[in-house]
């Protein structure tokens, strides 16, 4: 289903925020597979810090695990300093570390509102803000932010998770602007409904899951490796004049209205 490795991130350091299960372990997996040398920040430490154990344990680039609080400002800094002291800097940020609250506008308090934006929107605009030295050191670099197809069309219940997720967007875009003097890409990954703890639905059979995306056209939910491969083409320099881009990996799903059953 994904193209094997080829080495294409030989040499290259990544910093990959939610790292310790889904997309995030999938993306630091396939990275060092690829070569680089991956520093998996979450703050489910216990987990971080067995999947950053067994990707080192691989015969491919090392891989690392740093505990790593995404809204503040501090263990961000805290994050880069200890990659540089492994590794001697940062080349590429995955900025996918994210949480999603169903609920009405109406029924949505303020606290809840700030607290998905502060993860999904105000921890990336951190993370690009606490690589710029080391990026700009490297001279250059790529990160990729990571939005949804709730930042390209609305969704009923999700009024904080589409604000945080187009803000995303915008965001991406006006890095890219500012940032490219410097060498640094910025691109935003848009993943459509992907298999992962994150999205598990209680009592869902894989029947549930085909049924709700059958009518979509591919059919099917993601795998983590899909997106994670698409990640990697970004960190690379393959894609050397890709930035302040959407690149949307969502089986079809915002391409229109589904199939008739």
């Amino acid at each position: 289903m994904v193209a094997a490795p080829c080495g294409r991130l030989e040499g290259k350091v990544a910093l990959v925020t939610g790292a310790a299960r889904g997309i995030g372990a999938a993306t630091a997996r396939r990275f060092a597979a690829e070569g680089a040398s991956v520093v998996l920040g979450d703050r489910r430490d216990e987990l971080g810090a067995q999947t950053a154990a067994a990707i080192d344990a691989e015969e491919w680039g090392a891989a690392r695990y740093v505990s790593l609080d995404v809204t503040s400002e501090e263990a961000w800094a805290g994050a880069v300093q200890q990659a540089s002291r492994w590794f001697g800097g940062v080349d590429v940020l995955v900025n996918n570390a994210g949480i999603i609250r169903v609920t009405p506008l109406v029924d949505t308090d303020l606290e809840t509102f700030r607290k998905v934006l502060d993860t999904n929107l105000v921890g990336a605009f951190l993370g690009i803000k606490a690589v710029l030295a080391t990026m700009r050191a490297r001279r250059g670099g790529s990160i990729i932010n990571f939005s949804s197809p709730q930042g390209i069309e609305g969704r009923h219940g999700m009024p904080a998770y589409t604000a945080s997720k187009f803000g995303v967007r915008g965001l991406t875009k006006t890095a890219a602007i500012e940032l490219g003097p410097y060498g640094i890409r910025v691109n935003a990954v848009v993943p459509g409904p992907t298999r992962t703890a994150m999205t598990e639905r209680r009592g869902w059979t894989d029947a549930d899951y085909d049924a709700a995306y059958g009518l979509y056209p591919l059919g099917r939910m993601a795998a983590a490796e899909e997106i994670a491969a698409l990640c990697a083409f970004l960190a690379s320099d393959d894609a050397s004049y890709c930035t302040g881009a959407d690149f949307v990996a969502d089986g079809g799903i915002t391409a229109g209205k589904p199939r008739d059953p």
